[in-house]
């Protein structure tokens, strides 16, 4: 049987609560509910070290941050493992990357040599930019810039309609195609989303998360106006590709995959972007339809971390998982929610659910809006079904009980805990740590390990 094609779509700073479907009362997105409805919601996905270019590693790798080196933004991915585009393009796929890039640390707007693009051949990649309206790309070869025309993420779509529609035939003698369409938004600057959708959210009727602080409401007002407008553009958009792939006839043999590299804070708790430990910058969407895999919507309720996105499509696709990938693969998860599944309990049909599982939560070397003169600190911890524990260098920092305290306004350090949970909790954290190979140590420790030089805000050069 021919291998399922792959559409793996993401954004830039999607949080997870900013979505219809998980319950946000402001935002609009019903292609996204429909996704959620019709395939595969994983409810608990988080992005392990929330940041733009260690995510995009990655994914790229499956491997943690530690292990590739990319821990800070505009650093460029030099590795021997093999990436998800090459393991594809091995496997006989023809590959594509369209959108935002963020790996290749030479300068945001320099094109990325045709060696340092991880098997893909279909190209139209600028390294980073947050200029929607005036965002440029390279195509191919080709040393000159071209620029998207109107906002970037509606354009970029297009062409990836358009690769679809040259590529995506129902032929089992046709080869299948592994497509990533990489989007900016709804990463700032917030106020840049067309005017049709910035007319969707008054600041002053939308209802604002419990954890806001009364002093920076107004604010947080004005900036999720605009995060909400570019969520709802990017909602259209994915509904405008989600509706070619059904009319190509090749849904049925598609893994498509809607998630985002991290989220944004937006003043909860007090602070904004990312970097934080806390679920508003840890959570993103993840969202399969695999229509192959059964005809029964389902629900993953397991924390998912950013390593395992490429076994897991790797898996779902019959290819072999390299060596070199630290992640594991939810493919039979995945299956067994498509499926009917139970996970442990007393579970509805449909949902996976495993109450003491944990993923790992990271910060090497805090940099930009999370230097130390703003309170950042490297840190480890797990984020579970239940819980959210932290360290940092000096001890325990943070717990949860995500389920009695949703907004994580009481921190159990703090205020007191059981001795025995923190205790627990703290067992757990150490054993996904030496899975991992990981070691909490003093950021000047990774930093002269790489043989990276940062500024007095923990950032290199190529930020700017």
């Amino acid at each position: 049987m021919k291998r399922p094609n792959v559409i793996f779509v993401f954004s830039d700073q999607h949080r997870a609560q900013a979505l219809g479907y998980a319950g946000d009362p402001n935002v609009k997105t019903p292609a996204m509910d429909r996704l959620a409805e019709e395939g595969i919601c994983f409810t608990l996905a988080v992005s392990g070290m929330p940041v733009c270019c260690p995510y995009r590693a990655t994914f790229m790798t499956g491997q943690y941050p530690h292990h590739h080196g990319v821990f800070l933004n505009d650093l460029c991915l030099r590795t021997e493992a093999k990436c998800i585009g090459q393991a594809f393009l091995e496997a006989g796929y023809d590959t594509a990357y369209i959108g935002k890039w963020h790996l290749n640390g030479h300068g945001r707007q320099n094109p990325v040599p045709a060696e340092q693009r991880m098997g893909f051949l279909y190209w139209k990649v600028q390294e980073c930019t947050h200029d929607y309206f005036h965002s440029g790309y390279y195509e191919g070869e080709d040393p000159r810039m071209r620029y998207w025309q109107g906002y970037d993420a509606a354009a970029q779509t297009k062409d990836a309609i358009q690769y679809i529609r040259e590529h995506g035939k129902a032929d089992p003698d046709e080869k299948p195609f592994f497509l990533v369409l990489s989007w900016g938004p709804p990463h700032d600057p917030y106020g840049t989303a067309p005017q049709r959708f910035r007319e969707m959210y008054p600041p002053e009727a939308l209802t604002l998360r419990e954890n806001v602080p009364a002093y920076q409401q107004a604010a947080a007002r004005e900036e999720l106006s605009g995060y909400y407008a570019h969520i709802s553009a990017l909602d259209e958009c994915l509904g405008m590709l989600m509706d070619e792939v059904k009319r190509s006839g090749i849904w049925e043999d598609t893994v498509f995959v809607y998630t985002s590299d991290h989220g944004d804070m937006l003043h909860s708790q007090g602070v904004r972007l990312k970097q934080k430990p806390w679920d508003e910058s840890i959570r993103v969407p993840l969202l399969i339809s695999y229509p192959r895999g059964g005809d029964q919507p389902g629900r993953v309720d397991l924390p998912v971390n950013s390593p395992d996105l490429m076994p897991t499509l790797l898996d779902l696709c019959g290819i072999p998982i390299p060596d070199t990938v630290d992640g594991k693969s939810f493919a039979g998860e995945i299956l067994a929610a498509r499926c009917g599944g139970r996970g442990s309990g007393e579970v509805p049909v449909g949902v996976v659910s495993r109450e003491n599982d944990a993923v790992l939560l990271q910060c090497i070397s805090p940099s930009g809006e999370w230097h130390k003169f703003a309170g950042g600190r490297p840190y480890r911890g797990i984020r579970t079904p239940r819980y959210t524990y932290v360290r940092d260098i000096n001890g325990p920092w943070l717990l949860y009980d995500n389920r009695e305290d949703p907004y994580q306004l009481h921190n159990l350090v703090e205020t007191g805990c059981s001795g025995e949970l923190m205790e627990r909790l703290d067992q757990i954290l150490a054993d996904v740590m030496r899975e991992a190979g990981d070691e909490l140590l003093p950021a000047n420790v990774y930093l002269k390990k790489w043989g990276y030089q940062v500024d007095f805000l923990g950032t290199n050069p190529y930020s700017i």
